[in-house]
């Protein structure tokens, strides 16, 4: 299976701003970016999305997409639209334990992994004739790539998905290939 993913544009937002599944726009053109991507992509494709604005907007300028709760962003709950500065102390309890950390009303990123793996799974069992793009979060997105790729939870982090830009795994019988990341 030849897997796009695309990490949605710049959000509309003020820098250091906790916004998970706040659903806020975008600060550029869907358009201008999904022409900017199309030459990266297959001619045809099987395209999935996050039905969060900032997703669907650029999906929706792909083509028809199936939209999917499951994409979405980790949920902060009482932690979305305020100021990491705004968090306090507790932002130290999410650093000691990135995983299982579950900030007040929202869920951990184990919660999110178990989420997005099951969309996952689903997709590889349908096993799908032509090629799958995936637009969506960098939490989806980290934990899709991380997964396919056999790193540990724990390194996922370090999957930078730039908002706007693709990568591509090619998922095979024998395992993944990274073909390119961040364009």
């Amino acid at each position: 299976m030849e897997l796009h993913l695309i990490r949605h544009p710049r959000p509309a937002i003020e820098p250091g701003t906790c916004y998970g599944q706040l659903d806020v726009g975008i600060a550029e053109s869907a358009a201008e970016v999904a022409a900017r991507l199309r030459p990266l992509l297959p001619e045809r494709f099987e395209l999935h999305a996050s039905p969060l604005a900032r997703a669907r907007m650029l999906a929706d300028e792909l083509g028809t997409p199936r939209l999917d709760e499951r994409l979405k962003e980790i949920h902060f709950g009482e932690w979305e639209g305020l100021a990491f500065g705004d968090i306090g102390t507790a932002i130290d309890d999410w650093a000691a334990d990135p995983l299982g950390f579950r900030a007040p009303g929202g869920e951990s990123a184990r919660e999110m992994t178990a989420r997005v793996l099951q969309w996952l799974d689903e997709l590889q069992a349908a096993a799908p004739g032509t090629p799958v793009v995936v637009v969506a979060h960098g939490g989806p997105l980290r934990v899709l790539a991380g997964h396919l790729l056999g790193l540990p939870p724990e390194r996922w982090l370090g999957l930078d998905f730039g908002c706007g830009q693709a990568t591509r795994l090619d998922v095979e019988s024998w395992g993944v290939a990274l073909r390119w990341f961040n364009r």
